[in-house]
């Protein structure tokens, strides 16, 4: 005799008790699901009459395979412990309401059955990710850190917004702790390199709630290697808004917390160096180069330049390069030039655009302001750095190659000048660069 089940009962409040009634309501929620999930897998589910009359007679050793129980409980609204669990002798009527009689044997809780404490084990131990899913998203943000100087945040931005959004959608369902946590950990990463891409486009504001978002996000799960790499790009976003100390005591902040730790490197030389140079306060940049260098040797960090938006540590070129734009800001010219020139040869080799052309613009103002200034070798340089990034122009290129033309007013009616100044116009008059101009302004 079928036994009765909370599957039966709804099949026959619902008038779905043949299988091609139930299977056309199945294909439908399983179409709708997939659309909900986004995962196109679910669309193509089917029921086969053998499977409907094993479902609806109660004949179950085990719940159906994952994906069916995911359908059927969108489609019936209970889950599946609920729906297979068998609630009486063989009666039609409502299983909710069933109750046995005082000769009948004694029944188990409806959390002893079986079936159930094997479906909330289920349950429990699986979820909506896998390990593929999880590898596949990490390789996503690997290549985007990889191909980051080449292509620039206007084409790879697209691909981290998907990522951010996959794993949010992820996180609205259940994972196992250890899963949960690698979700948490990809959608705090994919933030931070929204926060680091939004600052590059110019846009602070969008920049530093990525930042925030993908901060409270690794802090919710211990992830400190995470949580400093973020609070060093939230420093980068103030240093850039113009905002100096507010971006001093964020990367401060962080380094006290984790004075030893590699991060810390990042956020001495490119937080804490660079925003205590444009406050003017020499002795504290000093310092913090200094110390910045000591933690490089520490951790033995590789010389060349690392790429600028990876979540590994500064390379020491890298770290170098930061320095150098500190020194500028304290116009300590014959500092610039004997840093550029030790990492001229690494520079120059690397495939980042960006730093090539940010170091010339620190080198060219530099020239400008020593003693005997060069005006024609700054200008040069400055002509060469617009050309480097004439395909992904940001923020920090149009910002110092500005200052430069700034700081080249003086000497104006020089050819030299007026060429760097027209062919700074031209650079600054694509959409993109606009785009920067209109926030950094």
């Amino acid at each position: 005799m079928p036994r009765t089940t909370m599957f039966r009962y709804l099949l026959q409040q619902r008038h779905l008790t043949t299988h091609e009634a139930f299977a056309t309501q199945y294909r439908r929620s399983a179409v709708r699901l997939a659309e909900l999930d986004r995962d196109p897998r679910l669309a193509s589910l089917e029921v086969s009459p053998r499977q409907f009359d094993r479902w609806y007679g109660g004949e179950l050793l085990t719940l159906p395979r994952p994906d069916a129980c995911r359908v059927l409980e969108h489609m019936l609204g209970r889950p599946v412990s609920e729906l297979f669990a068998v609630t009486g002798d063989g009666r039609t009527e409502d299983p909710t309401t069933y109750r046995r009689t005082s000769s009948a044997a004694p029944q188990r809780e409806a959390d002893e059955n079986p079936l159930v404490i094997a479906a909330r084990t289920r349950q429990l131990t699986t979820g909506n990710a896998d390990g593929a899913t999880l590898a596949f998203l990490g390789r996503s943000l690997e290549d985007v850190t990889g191909r980051y100087e080449q292509d620039g945040p206007y084409v790879l931005r697209p691909q981290v917004r998907q990522v951010r959004r996959l794993t949010h959608t992820l996180l609205d369902g259940h994972q196992p702790p250890d899963v949960r946590r690698e979700l948490f950990r990809l959608a705090a990463r994919a933030s931070g390199l929204l926060g680091y891409m939004a600052v590059n486009m110019g846009d602070f504001a969008l920049a530093e709630a990525y930042g925030t978002e993908a901060r409270d996000l690794s802090r919710e799960i211990g992830d400190l290697d995470t949580e400093l790499w973020v609070r060093g790009t939230l420093s980068f976003v103030l240093y850039y808004a113009g905002r100096y100390g507010e971006a001093d005591a964020c990367a401060a902040a962080a380094v006290e917390r984790a004075p030893r730790h590699v991060q810390s490197i990042r956020l001495l030389v490119n937080g804490r160096a660079r925003a205590l140079g444009k406050t003017g306060d020499r002795r504290a940049v000093e310092k913090a180069i200094g110390q910045a260098l000591h933690l490089s040797d520490l951790h033995e960090v590789p010389a060349g330049l690392t790429p600028c938006i990876s979540f590994g540590p500064y390379g020491r070129a890298r770290t170098l390069a930061n320095a150098v734009t500190s020194h500028v800001a304290l116009r300590n010219t014959a500092q610039v030039l004997r840093d550029a020139e030790h990492i001229d040869d690494l520079v120059e080799h690397s495939a980042s655009a960006w730093s090539r052309s940010l170091v010339r613009l620190d080198v060219a103002t530099a020239l400008l302001q020593q003693r005997v200034p060069e005006v024609d070798h700054a200008m040069t340089l400055g002509r060469e750095a617009l050309r480097l990034c004439a395909d992904t122009p940001i923020s920090s290129v149009y910002q110092r190659s500005r200052d430069l033309h700034a700081q080249a007013t003086p000497w104006r009616d020089r050819p030299q000048v007026r060429d760097y100044g027209e062919e700074f116009r031209i650079w600054s008059s694509q959409p993109a660069t606009l785009a920067m101009a209109s926030t950094a302004s």
